[in-house]
């Protein structure tokens, strides 16, 4: 019996130059190519022609969708049209951090599973928090003069010496990376618990006290990640470290 279900079609404009392939255009037909639609690709070649195309159907951007005799218009649009999820520029996220714990935790999982053979160990958990304030140190330090800029908004110690924002990356990936490797806990551990208390005064001052909204430098400081819970989190995760290590290695002996 054939097949009677009726073709869905639509067309789409986007850039397609020798020096330039438009990534938006792409990611348009993927999508309606997901979307079962049967796509009129045009390419638009030349400058001169992407901006020939542009006054001509009164836009300011490509690429552009019809479907039918509806604009629907870039792809931001088009992923509205089909009730997807269309981030907003200054919609806060806790993606970044969610993604950099579940590593960390995934990846102290398998150090521990490579070392001692079960994932269930209590180096498992100390591997989690330092690797944490390593990958934490790096969203920092790929733009420190961004992060300290932020971390001026809340940061105590920071407002007092402006200095403290451009050190405070390095201090934590210093104590992390001597953590992840268990040694020299007389330095790691009152770095972690200086920048750590530092740090878990700062943002409940701010947020609980004086109940400011703002983003958190915790990702760097280019992140969406809303001033609160997740960095008062890494805050007390740094002081836990910095009191257990030396409680672990000098007085229990292990």
């Amino acid at each position: 019996m054939a097949d009677t279900t009726p073709i869905k079609t639509a067309t789409l404009y986007r850039m397609v130059m020798p020096d330039h392939l438009c990534p938006y255009g792409l990611k348009s037909k993927d999508l309606l190519e997901r979307e079962g639609y049967d796509v009129d690709d045009h390419h638009l070649t030349t400058r001169e022609e992407t901006d020939a195309f542009m006054e001509k159907h009164g836009v300011e951007t490509t690429p552009q969708t019809w479907i039918g005799d509806e604009r629907i218009g870039g792809y931001d649009d088009l992923r509205a049209h089909f009730g997807k999820d269309v981030k907003e520029e200054d919609e806060t996220s806790y993606q970044p951090v969610i993604a950099i714990f579940s590593v960390a935790f995934l990846m102290a999982l398998g150090l521990s599973w490579a070392m001692f053979g079960t994932i269930l160990t209590l180096r498992a958990f100390e591997w989690f928090i330092a690797i944490s304030m390593c990958f934490l140190a790096v969203q920092k330090l790929q733009d420190v003069e961004s992060f300290s800029t932020m971390f001026l908004n809340y940061d105590l110690l920071a407002r007092r010496w402006v200095r403290y924002g451009y050190v405070y990356p390095f201090g934590e990936a210093f104590a992390g990376i001597l953590m992840v490797a268990g040694a020299l806990t007389w330095i790691s551990a009152p770095v972690a618990i200086f920048i750590g208390t530092v740090g878990a005064v700062s943002v409940f001052k701010a947020v609980y006290i004086d109940k400011r909204e703002l983003k958190c430098a915790c990702v760097g400081g280019g992140s969406n990640v809303p001033l609160g819970f997740v960095s008062l989190t890494e805050n007390l995760m740094m002081i836990a470290m910095g009191l257990w290590m030396p409680l672990k290695h000098y007085v229990l002996g292990w």
